[in-house]
C-alpha cells in the first residue's frame, strides 16, 4: 500500500479478486463502483432490496482500508443526522459534532425515502464536498464517495428523487436479481463467510494517486465529439421532455478516463463510452409517459443511429 507509481489495472484487479470472495456476480457493478471511485464521483445504485447494494459497498470500502458509515434514510431524517450540528459547550464556546457524513464512503440507504429538506442539505456535500456548520465551512475527507441506493420508483412509499439532485450522481446503476448460478454461488459464499475476512489491498493514498493518474488519460478528438454528439441527441430525441444536461459530457470525461486507466490504456475509446452510455445518462433523461419505451431503449437507439 502507498505505492508512488501504482499499476491502476494491477490495482483494480487485486479489488475485484478480492471483492469476488464476498459478492457473487455483479461483475459490471463492481466495476463501476470503483470507476465511480477513481473519477471522484458520486453513485447512485438501484435495485429491489436484498440484492447486495449494501454489501458490495461496504466491501469495497473494506478493500481500500477506507472509513465507511451508512445511513438508513426514513420520512423523519432531518439534516443534522446526516451534517451533524453545532452547539455550546460547558465553557460557553461553540462546538461542532461532525455527522456520519464526513467519512471516505458514505452509503446512503433508499434515499428516495429521505425528506426534501434532508436532501437538500446532502445535495451541498455532494457538489461542494463540504458541510456548512453554523456559518462555517468544514471540508470533508479525501477521497470522499457516497453511494445513495433507491428502489424502483414508487414502490413503499418512494418517490423519485429530483432531478437536480440526481444529476449530481456521476452515474445510475441498475442493480438486478442474480441469475441461479450466482444465487447458487452467493450461498456457498455465504456459509464460508465467517473464516473469510476481507483483505486491505489498496489505502485511501493509492485512491488518490489513480485519481490524479486518470487525468493523465487521453481523450481523443473524435471520441469527444461521439460524446457531446450522444448527450445533444438526448435533448432532440421525440421521446424525451428534458434531455442530458452539460453535466452528463463532463460524467463521460471522468468516467471513460477512469475505465481506460484501469484497463492499462493510456487513452478512451467509443467503447468505452457505449459501456458507460446508461449509467451516465438514464437518471439525467425525462422520458414522456406515454413515449412507449424505457430510458435504456431511448439510449440504445441513440447510439444505433449515431453508429449507423
Amino acid at each position: 500500500m502507498g505505492v508512488v507509481c501504482l499499476d491502476a489495472k494491477s490495482a483494480y484487479q487485486e479489488v475485484e479478486t478480492e471483492l469476488r470472495k464476498h459478492i457473487a456476480g455483479n461483475t459490471d457493478t463492481i466495476k463501476m463502483l470503483f470507476i465511480g471511485l477513481v473519477a471522484n464521483g458520486h453513485i447512485l445504485l438501484e435495485g429491489v432490496p436484498g440484492v447486495a447494494k449494501t454489501t458490495m459497498s461496504k466491501s469495497l470500502a473494506d478493500t481500500i482500508q477506507a472509513d465507511f458509515k451508512r445511513i438508513q434514510c426514513m420520512p423523519d431524517l432531518v439534516p443534522e443526522d446526516i451534517v451533524g450540528k453545532a452547539y455550546y459547550d460547558e465553557n460557553n464556546n461553540v462546538a461542532v459534532s461532525k455527522g456520519p457524513i464526513f467519512t471516505n464512503i458514505l452509503l446512503m440507504d433508499e434515499l428516495n425515502r429521505a425528506p426534501p429538506r434532508t436532501m437538500s442539505a446532502f445535495l451541498e456535500a455532494l457538489e461542494e464536498r463540504q458541510v456548512t456548520l453554523s456559518g462555517v465551512n468544514i471540508e470533508l475527507p479525501k477521497p470522499f464517495m457516497a453511494i445513495a441506493t433507491q428502489n424502483p420508483l414508487r414502490i413503499e412509499g418512494t418517490e423519485p428523487l429530483p432531478k437536480v439532485l440526481a444529476d449530481r450522481f456521476i452515474m445510475r446503476v441498475e442493480v438486478d436479481y442474480p441469475s441461479m448460478e450466482e444465487e447458487e454461488n452467493m450461498l456457498r459464499i455465504k456459509e464460508a463467510e465467517t473464516a473469510s475476512e476481507t483483505k486491505k489491498v489498496l489505502s485511501t493514498a493509492d485512491i488518490i494517486e489513480l485519481q490524479k493518474q486518470s487525468k493523465s488519460i487521453t481523450l481523443p478528438k473524435d471520441v469527444s465529439a461521439y460524446i457531446t454528439k450522444i448527450v445533444d441527441s438526448t435533448r432532440k430525441d421525440m421521446h424525451v421532455v428534458m434531455g442530458a444536461s452539460p453535466r452528463a459530457d463532463i460524467s463521460f470525461l471522468q468516467c471513460s478516463k477512469a475505465k481506460a486507466l484501469i484497463e492499462g490504456r493510456v487513452e478512451v475509446t467509443k467503447d468505452d463510452i457505449n459501456f458507460l452510455a446508461k449509467p451516465v445518462l438514464s437518471h439525467r433523461i425525462v422520458v414522456r409517459s406515454t413515449g412507449g419505451i424505457g430510458v435504456n431503449g431511448i439510449i440504445d437507439g441513440i447510439i444505433a443511429t449515431i453508429n449507423r
